[in-house]
């Protein structure tokens, strides 16, 4: 089945993409969700005017995150925890306090849904690595050392 994504969905495509999905998929889950359309006919030449409309200001927001890239790219953000005697966590770091650590050290406000911790949690005290997924395909590396309270 041919379909008009309204939305990013993981492992599949972007929004305003037009995809093939299994007829399964698309009907039990992306069209109940409200993640897309059936890309009829009408639907296509609605998107296409939309697509048309839209180049201009894609290109803006495309020059906007490669300029956060090169900003992004190579720093390092320290968070502080708490931790045990053995160099354990109490609790792990996740994406949201290195948000919060991004936009108190380095005055950035990036959206924690955009940043990807270097496995799935941190529980020691180290160097890690995380990528901020700023727009489709471009993305900045941060160093995240994290250290004792």
């Amino acid at each position: 089945m041919e379909i008009i994504l309204k939305q990013d969905v993981a492992n599949l495509g972007y929004k305003d993409d037009v995809v093939n999905v299994k007829n399964g998929y698309a009907n039990n889950y992306l069209l109940p969700q409200g993640l897309a359309i059936i890309a009829t006919p009408s639907n296509k030449k609605v998107h296409a005017e939309n697509m048309r409309q839209r180049a201009r200001k894609e290109e803006k927001i495309r020059k906007d995150a490669e300029t956060m890239q090169a900003a992004l790219n190579g720093k390092t953000v320290t968070i502080k925890t708490k931790v045990g005697e053995s160099g354990q966590l109490f609790g792990s770091v996740n994406n949201i306090q290195v948000a919060e650590a991004l936009k108190e050290q380095h005055n950035y406000d990036v959206d924690r849904k955009q940043i990807v911790v270097d496995g799935s949690k941190i529980k020691e005290v180290g160097t890690y690595t995380a990528m901020v997924n700023l727009y489709k395909e471009i993305k900045a590396e941060l160093t995240l050392d994290v250290v004792a309270e």
